[in-house]
Formats: C-alpha cells, sequence, structure tokens
C-alpha cells in the first residue's frame, strides 16, 4: 500500500470540511470556536480507505485569508491536491492563492471537488465549469477531472471516490531513505502518556525507543509511542501521518513549526539561498532587502530577501536569492518555501530551497551564480566537489555534507570518488575530505613558509610544527596541516627532526663572523668542562649580541655539541655524558641512591651547577626525587 496524502484547497465556505466528513465520517472542525463560529481555524485530519482498499491521510486546511499560514503548514507534506469549488459562487479570491500556494510547493497531482451543486441548474453548473477549466489552464490541474457534488445529498460521491483512486495510482510513492524529517504540525498532551507530535514526515523513518532530535530547540528525547493513521505501529516512514509521544518533554518547550529529526544529523540555519519566483498576480515588484514571511514545512519565520541578480524582482519573474533569517530555521536542499508579505499580508512567491548554509554571497557576481547554478542542476557530485572546494582547508566532514545535502546514504557516492581521485580524506573521528587541489595549494604554502623561516633564521634547523602551521591560512584544519607534512616528508620533500620541520634541502650555513663566533664559544664550553659559563658570562666574555649567542647556543645544541640544563646553563657533551657515567657508579654502589652531598663528593660541582644539574637528571628521567634524596631509574 502506498502512503498517499491528500490536502484539501479552496476559499472559506466552499465545503472542504464538510467534503471531509462526507468522505470519512470525521469532523475536522474540533476546536470549539470553529463550531461557533462555522470556520475552519486550525489544521484537520482523517483518514480515508478508498474503495480498492488504499489507504489515504487527509489533511484539511482553513479557507479564510487570515488562516492562510495555517493553510501552508499543512500543504507541505501532501501529495495530491483536492481543489474545492462552491459551484454557488466559483473561483473566488483564495481559491487562487490556495492554487498559487500548491504550484509554488510544487504539488503535482490533483483533482476538483465542485460542491454545492445540488444548489445551482444545470446552466450555472455549466458555467462554473467552464470557469475552472480556465482558470487552472496552465497549471498542474489542467487535465485534472472537476468533479460534481453535493456532501449533503451524496450526489456525485463515487465519482469522486473513482477519481481518487485514479489520482492515488498515478501518485509515486516517497522513499523512506534519508535522513528522517518531520515538521511538526500540531501539539498536545495526552493523559498517561504526556506530550505528542504530529505530522506528515518527509524522508527516512523512525521507530518505538529510538531517539530524536527536535530542532532548533536542540532538544533530544525518546520515543515512546507511535501512531500512524490513529493507529498504533512500530514505526513510521515517509508518507505517512504520523503522531509521536514524546518522552520527558514539556509540551511548553515546543512549537508548530518545529522539527523532529534523526539525532545529531541535521543542523539549524540563519541563511539560506534559493531560486524564487515571483508570482504573476503580485501587486508591486519584490524589492531587494524586503522583509518577508518565509513559509517552509510547518514554520513561518521572519527573513530578509537579499536579491543576488536585481534591485527588483518584477511580478512573473524568477531569480536568485539569499534570506537571512530572524531566527534559526530547519531547511534542506530541494525544500519548497512559499514568501509572504507583511503588510498587506499576501502570497507573493516561493520556489526553491538550494543551500541551507551557503557562503556570504556577493550580488552581482559571477561567484554567486555559478554557486547557485551548480546546486540547481540538483547533481550530488557536482555539490560535494563544490561543498569541498568552499570549505577549503577546514576539509568537511561526512555528517557536515550529509547535513548540507539532506543525504544520510553517501558512503557509496564518497568511495567512488576517493577511488577516482576526485576526493582525498584525512584525519579520522571523524573522517575528513578535501580536494586533491587543495592539498597541493597547502604543500606549495607550506614549502614557501620554510623557504622565508630558512632565510629568515639560518642557523636553525627549521620551526616546531605550530610555528609553522601559524604561518599557514588561518582556517587550516590541524588534521590536514598533518596529513600535508606526512605526504611531504614520504616524498622526502621536508625532514622532521624531533619538532623541528625543515626542507629536505636545508642546512644551516655559517657566514665568516658566525664560524668564528661558534668555534669561541665551543672553546669556552669545552675548557669549562663541567663548571661551564652561564649564557650572560659568554655574552660578557665575547662581547658578542645576545640574540647571536642564543642562535648559536641552538646551533650547537641541535648539532650534538652541547647540552642545555636550563636557559643560563650548557654543558659540553662529553663532559657531561662523563659526569652521568660517573654519577650512575656512584649512585649503584648506594643501592641506588643519590643524596646532595653524594653528588658533591663525586662531582666537586657548587650549588650554583649541582641543583639545575640534578633536576635536569629528573627530566631526562635519569633519576627519581624522593624526599632530600634521588634515586636512580635506570642503570648504566
Amino acid at each position: 500500500m502506498k502512503r498517499i496524502i491528500l490536502g484539501t484547497a479552496g476559499h472559506i465556505d466552499h465545503g472542504k470540511t464538510s467534503l471531509v466528513k462526507a468522505l470519512t465520517g470525521i469532523d475536522c472542525d474540533r476546536l470549539k470556536e470553529e463550531k461557533q463560529r462555522g470556520i475552519t481555524i486550525e489544521l484537520g485530519f482523517a483518514s480515508l480507505v478508498l474503495p480498492g482498499g488504499q489507504a489515504v491521510g487527509i489533511v484539511d486546511v482553513p479557507g479564510h485569508e487570515k488562516f492562510i499560514k495555517n493553510m501552508v503548514a499543512g500543504t507541505g507534506g501532501i501529495d495530491a491536491v483536492m481543489l474545492v469549488v462552491a459551484a454557488d459562487e466559483g473561483v473566488m479570491p483564495q481559491t487562487r492563492e490556495h492554487l498559487d500556494i500548491c504550484r509554488l510547493l510544487a504539488v503535482r497531482h490533483g483533482l476538483v471537488a465542485l460542491t454545492k451543486s445540488d444548489l445551482v441548474d444545470a446552466d450555472w453548473l455549466a458555467l462554473v465549469r467552464q470557469d475552472i477549466k480556465d482558470f487552472v489552464r496552465g497549471s498542474f490541474l489542467e487535465a485534472a477531472p472537476v468533479i460534481a457534488l453535493s456532501s449533503a445529498t451524496g450526489a456525485g460521491m463515487p465519482d469522486l471516490l473513482a477519481a481518487l483512486e485514479t489520482m492515488v495510482a498515478s501518485v509515486a510513492e516517497r522513499s523512506s531513505c534519508g535522513i528522517f524529517r518531520m515538521p511538526i504540525d500540531r501539539l498536545f498532551t495526552m493523559k498517561g502518556f504526556g506530550t505528542v507530535v504530529t505530522g506528515t514526515p518527509v524522508a527516512g523513518s523512525i521507530a518505538v525507543g529510538d531517539e530524536i532530535d527536535i530542532l532548533p530547540q536542540n532538544i533530544r528525547a525518546k520515543l515512546r509511542g507511535i501512531q500512524v493513521h490513529n493507529l498504533p505501529a512500530k514505526a513510521a516512514s515517509a508518507g505517512m501521518r504520523t503522531a509521536l509521544n514524546l518522552q520527558g518533554i514539556e509540551k511548553t518547550a515546543l512549537q508548530r513549526g518545529s522539527v523532529a529529526a534523526a539525532p545529531g544529523m541535521l543542523a539549524t540555519t540563519m541563511r539560506v539561498a534559493a531560486w524564487l519566483d515571483h508570482l504573476h498576480s503580485a501587486p508591486l515588484p519584490l524589492k531587494n532587502r524586503a522583509h518577508v514571511r518565509l513559509h517552509a514545512g510547518t514554520a513561518e519565520i521572519g527573513a530578509t530577501a537579499i536579491l543576488l541578480e536585481a534591485d527588483e524582482l518584477q511580478p512573473g519573474a524568477g531569480g536568485y536569492v539569499q534570506f537571512v533569517l530572524d531566527e534559526p530555521g530547519v531547511l534542506l536542499p530541494r525544500d519548497r518555501y512559499v514568501i509572504r508579505s507583511f503588510s498587506p499580508v499576501f502570497t507573493i512567491g516561493g520556489g526553491e530551497i538550494l543551500d541551507n548554509s551557503p557562503p556570504r554571497l556577493k550580488r552581482f557576481t559571477e561567484a554567486a551564480r555559478s554557486h547557485l547554478d551548480i546546486l540547481r542542476q540538483g547533481d550530488t557530485h557536482s555539490a560535494i566537489l563544490l561543498f569541498c572546494r568552499e570549505a577549503g582547508v577546514r576539509g568537511i566532514s561526512l555528517a557536515q555534507l550529509q547535513a548540507r545535502l539532506g543525504i544520510e546514504a553517501l558512503a557509496q557516492q564518497l568511495e567512488a570518488m576517493l577511488t577516482r581521485g576526485m576526493l582525498i580524506s584525512f584525519g579520522a573521528n571523524p573522517l575528513q575530505l578535501t580536494l586533491p587541489a587543495i592539498i597541493t595549494e597547502l604543500e606549495t604554502a607550506v614549502t614557501i613558509a620554510l623557504k622565508a623561516y630558512h632565510a629568515e633564521h639560518p642557523l636553525k634547523t627549521g620551526p616546531v610544527r605550530e610555528e609553522l602551521r601559524a604561518r599557514l591560512p588561518r582556517a587550516t584544519d590541524s588534521r590536514l596541516f598533518s596529513f600535508v607534512v606526512e605526504q611531504l616528508e614520504k616524498r622526502k620533500k621536508l625532514t622532521a627532526t624531533n619538532e623541528f620541520l625543515a626542507l629536505a634541502e636545508h642546512r644551516p650555513v655559517l657566514k665568516d663572523d658566525e664560524k668564528n663566533l661558534r668555534g669561541r664559544m665551543l672553546g669556552c664550553y669545552r675548557s669549562g668542562g663541567i663548571t661551564p659559563p652561564t649564557t650572560k658570562e659568554i655574552i660578557d666574555t665575547l662581547k658578542a649580541p645576545s640574540k647571536e649567542v642564543t642562535a648559536m647556543l641552538g646551533l650547537l645544541t641541535r648539532e650534538g655539541l652541547l647540552v642545555k640544563v636550563d636557559e643560563e646553563l650548557y654543558f659540553e657533551a662529553q663532559a657531561l655524558d662523563g659526569l652521568v657515567r660517573e654519577t650512575v657508579e656512584y649512585a649503584a654502589n648506594k643501592n641506588g641512591e643519590l643524596t646532595l652531598a653524594g653528588f658533591k663528593e663525586i662531582s666537586g660541582l657548587s650549588r650554583k651547577f649541582m641543583i639545575p644539574l640534578l633536576e635536569y637528571f629528573d627530566k631526562i628521567k635519569l633519576t627519581l626525587r624522593v624526599g632530600d634524596k634521588r634515586v636512580l631509574r635506570k642503570q648504566g
């Protein structure tokens, strides 16, 4: 059995609710105010089983112009529409507005129910039929049947049921694949059950016991129970009229327009890019930065319309637009939307969401048009490449791609693109993706940065990793940086020595005066042995600039000729090695223990040297301090 949702549409008092009651026995006007005023205010819901056994969910919408926002909320999830026109009045203002909304929301199937036909004669009925035919010409209802009927007498009802059965047979069933998402159109509390939300899932499936996110509130809940078409069910999927019983959530935390979604899969947005069709019936051009009401799913959100290709959009024209939302929304590519003006309130256009997290698209630029042209074509491969290119040195994760595309099953496509070399993966938890061209650009940037560093610091081996990364674009992902360094190292383009990075061909080159300073400094340390001069004493003795002395100390340390004990004390390597051997031998003969007095006994050093050396021994894990003494960590 197909999962089909049928919506009503039409002017107030044309008999939509009465027709649904005649078909199903269900009165969709459940509110006291609706009963008193005799008009539909809120959405109503019913189920119909056609003669052939096909079940159809029905959404009954209000026809009054003041409740158009409720009508739009109910129309977003329908598969087909039953446009209701009263025979005694014919096509009226909300008949036109409702059909415009259905067209903007890309409804593709429907029929026309010509109600109250018992109230007019045959000639009048024929005139109204012709009026309807003229009205729907050029729309998706152009070839649809027009069924004259009476909800009061039952006349024409068999013909309507037969037409509905034929129409439903032509409707393609919604796929249950994709990320589960259900715009909430109604919420209430049931005694003994708690909070219940209803809607029509537009994608994916969900089961009792699953967790679910409520957006944009960012609340996570567990499903206690599910009903489909008012019957208990273990699961629900796209196209089913569904009620979800949420555990641990108060009704006051939610609202119509919220979205129930698979946990961790979707994100809210404050900006979307879209294609906009401005209705022929709109009374005025739409100006850039106009403030509008944006209806998508069951939500109504204030938004500023930034026209990307014009200063104003004439009625009947179309173009690219970026909406800056007044509050967070949950929208995905391919979602249909409607916009209405603020004052006076009427429907002025709508179209298709193309990007739910666009970059800041500049008006009148080829870059903006190219970005949206690619997304409007609807090719997933091209969209993935576009998003990877725009992510640049940040990279993009699978979850981010799923949220941008609204597609959960991307693994197979990504694997094929990785195999063909169209994408490169790096990092883990989560795996990130980028383009080969971005890897090449970053490799070039690393090479240039290293060349610049070597020119600035000719005596140094190279920068540490974070120092090099700081010279790259600020947004560079740390995992992408590590991946690029590894690739360059594998190709022997750079070397990694301890924490230092350098171009493979780099060697410190000393000028004559630097060679002279190196020799004099090394002589001082060799003659000093285990009582070397401090850094300050070297500077004073040699009359050398501190910057040059510091650089040379770094070079001699990297060459292995000196050992840095602390900022002021460097020891000649061979002298220190001899002292270490004597210390280990002495401590080994003392059951592995070394006291300050014992160290003085074997070294003859003053506290000026002993304290830094003992702390150095602890640092290199030769000894471990225990109270006032030290013990050997290793022998030999």
